[in-house]
């Protein structure tokens, strides 16, 4: 486990309806690093993962099990073989000094999204830069979803294992009861 001050989660009005329950995560390389290899060596064919923004939403599938995670000069190399995506995540020299800090991973966190029936309806991490700007989600797998983001008819709540996982490793806590209790996705 990841030693973490543990903090109630900030509970945020999501735009559209909806509230968000948000958690810090530690955004040392080591940390992001290990999010990283977690997320997408173990769980590449049950994530979904891209920019989320209003106006657009990138829900990338991962082709395969990385062929390798490595990191030069501060950027994370997530690579797929044919395809890769990088992420600053450790002190970059590559850069003048201002544009450093912005690169950067500033801020980590996992999030639990309620609908608007006020239960639990989606589970997921989020990287922003120096300046907050989105980095990546990693939408997390849901049990009102089949892999191939169906509804299913009745929920799987097995596939709240790497939303558990996540929570033990970073943050040091049990699963919540409170995850296993909605009954279907309810948009904002």
């Amino acid at each position: 486990m990841t030693q973490t001050q543990l903090v109630e989660p900030a509970v945020v009005e999501a735009e559209g309806g909806g509230k968000k329950q948000i958690w810090p995560l530690p955004v040392g390389k080591a940390n992001l690093l290990k999010l990283l290899h977690l997320c997408f060596d173990e769980y590449w064919d049950q994530i979904w993962f891209g920019t989320i923004i209003q106006g657009a939403a990138w829900e990338v599938v991962a082709p395969n099990a990385p062929k390798k995670i490595s990191v030069a000069d501060g950027y994370a190399t997530v690579d797929f073989g044919r395809w890769h995506f990088h992420l600053c995540i450790g002190t970059h020299v590559g850069a003048p000094r201002e544009l450093r800090k912005v690169r950067q991973c500033a801020r980590a966190e996992l999030y639990r999204f309620f609908g608007r029936d006020g239960d639990p309806s989606s589970w997921g991490v989020r990287l922003f830069n120096g300046r907050d700007e989105q980095m990546m989600t990693v939408l997390l797998p849901n049990p009102f979803l089949t892999n191939d983001q169906q509804f299913r008819a009745e929920p799987a709540w097995e596939q709240l294992e790497l939303w558990d996982r996540l929570r033990s490793e970073f943050l040091g806590l049990e699963p919540d009861p409170l995850d296993r209790t909605g009954s279907r996705i309810t948009c904002g």
